[in-house]
Formats: C-alpha cells, structure tokens, sequence
C-alpha cells in the first residue's frame, strides 16, 4: 500500500488510517480509493482488530472532497461508476463489524463528510468544518451524502446542509447531532484513543451484533428491527463472550474477551 498517499498504522487490536496528501488538503483521488481498500481488506480479514480511526495528515483537513483534475474529467458514464464504485467503499467502512471512529481534524468536505458520516463515531476538533458542498460545482453528493446525512441528521436538516451547500463549524455539528463529540485539536487524537481503547475491552461478538441490530434496524420498521435485536441477541449468548462477561460480572472480576 502506498504510504505516500494512505498511512496504515496497526497498535494491537486498533488499526488508524490516515489520509496522506495535506499539500492538497487530503483531496480524495484515486490512489487514496485503491489505498483505503486494500486497507479494508486487510482490516477484514484480521479478527484480532478491534477498532478503526480514520484522520487526516496534516493539521488543515480531514478529507476537503474530490481531486478537482479527476472530477472535471468524469463523463456521465464514468461519474456513474466512481459514484457506484465510492458508495460500495464506504458501505464497507459503514458494515464493518467493528466500531469505526473518525477523527475529523479539520476540513470535511464532500467525500470527506461522506466518509464521517460512514463511521460508526465522529469526534471533531473545535476546528473542525464540515459540509456537503458538491451544489456549488453543480452536482450533487454521490458516495451516499444524500442517504446518510438524512438518516442522521433528519430530512429538513439534511436538505438545508446539501441544498446550500452550506459549511458549518464543529459546534454546530454537534448541536444537530452529526458529531458525538467535539475537542480541542490538541486533545483530538488522545480522545479518540481513548474511544477506541474502551470500545477494544468489549466483546468482540458483542460489537458486531450490536452493530448488525443498530445498521441493520435502521433500515426496517420497529416490528422487524426488534426481531433483528432478538435474533442478535440470540446469537451473543452462542458465543464464549457471553458467558465470560456473565462469569466475571459474578466473580466480580473484568472480563477478558477473545472474541468466540
């Protein structure tokens, strides 16, 4: 994987992806895409990480969009399939059956609000910007801005951000609820690690159950999302964890967790 424009860092059971062009404000182009899913494949098959950080090099950005060369040069057909191809991408990061957490650093624009919004978790620093600002070249968001955003966000809020193409401060992400959290820029990362070695002590089985029923919940009415709850429940009490978590809580021990 080329370090020169994704940097993967593995410390134990916490994989961080940093996004590597700061010279253009991590501008998303297509070694970055190649980069970050070779980075995912890796993360999939490795059962012993346990968590993902997503940030940006340099101190400016997180992701500030597309490279501008490459998207003034998509046709309709080609702007199709980066659009299929970015969305598949980031319903890989958004299915992940860890916890994933970005570390929004500066500019999250475009792609990059995208790729936040795919996370499990967002932490921003009080410097943070963020926006879906693809109306102002005259197109729309492709890699599932217009899906998620509203998801989070609620329809009307939604539609404010994408329709005028708006930039709004790490405070007012958080007030709307895109952010969970918002932190000073020096304290962003050992924040975020700090996330990610809490969500490490949990099961594993747990996690990705948890995740399963919340993702998957979502997109049903009440009455089949509570008979996914109830079947991903079911499926924990299967596993070793269960009964690890249920036998330390009783000898009054923390658990340990191996995730079967």
């Amino acid at each position: 994987m080329s370090v020169q424009e994704i940097i993967f860092e593995r410390d134990r059971a916490l994989v961080t992806i940093t996004f590597n062009r700061p010279e253009v404000h991590n501008a998303l182009n297509t070694a970055m895409v190649d980069g970050l899913e070779r980075a995912l494949e890796q993360i999939e098959r490795d059962k012993d990480i346990r968590c993902l950080i997503l940030t940006g090099g340099g101190e400016k950005s997180f992701l500030s969009g597309s490279d501008i060369k490459e998207l003034s040069q998509r046709t309709p057909l080609s702007g199709i399939e980066t659009s299929l191809k970015r969305q598949d991408l980031l319903n890989r990061i958004h299915g992940l059956a860890i916890p994933s957490i970005a570390a929004i650093n500066g500019y999250a624009f475009g792609v990059g609000c995208e790729i936040a919004l795919a996370c499990t978790l967002r932490v921003a620093s009080e410097k943070a910007k963020i926006g879906q600002l693809e109306v102002n070249l005259g197109i729309i968001p492709g890699a599932g801005g217009t899906q998620r955003l509203p998801r989070l966000v609620g329809r009307a809020r939604a539609a404010e951000l994408i329709l005028m193409g708006k930039i709004i401060d790490a405070e007012e992400a958080y007030r709307i609820g895109l952010v969970n959290k918002v932190v000073p820029a020096d304290r962003l990362m050992q924040v975020c690690l700090e996330w990610a070695g809490t969500l490490c002590e949990k099961s594993p089985i747990a996690m990705k159950y948890a995740l399963r029923a919340i993702n998957e919940g979502l997109e049903v009415d009440l009455s089949t999302g509570l008979k996914i709850e109830g079947l991903c429940l079911g499926a924990c009490f299967s596993s070793k964890d269960s009964k690890e978590g249920l036998t330390a809580f009783l000898e009054k021990r923390k658990p340990k967790y191996e995730g079967s």
